[in-house]
């Protein structure tokens, strides 16, 4: 940076003693601070500040009231299909699981065995509870069961998205108060 001020008078000019010429520092409006922990390239003197003994240490958070004023239907639908998908996913792998170990313990050989005992057929004309709840079946049942909640659980979202909309352009919508964690 130049010095467009042009040529200034030296302090010791009148009385006829020359200073050495220094660099030109622009006015600062604080004092750069000295001393440990102060950045470097700090000017000269200053006293570095000192925290009051009585104030507080802890930092204050910062908290701001919010207004959800519009839901969008488009997003809503894409987060809740997504979110429903998970869903019918996790259902189809519970079904899974749970077929897995109810057979593991036999308990599908146990019922099926006490159905044929009450109701008198013991021969291959009888009820069979294992062939009917077969893992196959289960899945396919399980499947479509995840395809209508996916289906539903999406629309239900959307619907409620316009409602929300319709509702809080009477009311203002839900209000929040968020606060900053530091």
């Amino acid at each position: 940076m130049t010095d467009t001020r042009g040529p200034q008078p030296q302090a010791g000019a009148e009385t006829g003693q020359e200073r050495p010429a220094q660099p030109y520092h622009p006015p600062q409006a604080y004092s750069a601070p000295s001393g440990p922990g102060a950045p470097r390239g700090g000017g000269a003197g200053g006293a570095q500040r000192k925290p009051r003994t009585g104030a507080r240490m802890t930092p204050r958070t910062r908290k701001a009231r919010l207004r959800v004023a519009k839901a969008d239907p488009w997003s809503v639908m894409k987060v809740s299909f997504l979110l429903s998908i998970a869903l019918g996913i996790c259902t189809i792998v519970a079904a899974v699981v749970l077929w897995m170990v109810m057979d593991a313990m036999g308990v599908f050989s146990t019922v099926g065995g006490t159905i044929s005992e009450a109701t008198g057929s013991n021969e291959s004309n009888g009820f069979d509870l294992q062939s009917f709840l077969s893992l196959p079946r289960v899945l396919i049942f399980t499947s479509v069961i995840a395809v209508i909640d996916v289906v539903l659980a999406t629309a239900l979202a959307t619907l409620g998205a316009f409602i929300y909309n319709l509702s809080a352009g009477f009311v203002g919508g839900v209000e929040l108060t968020l606060a900053e964690d530091e």
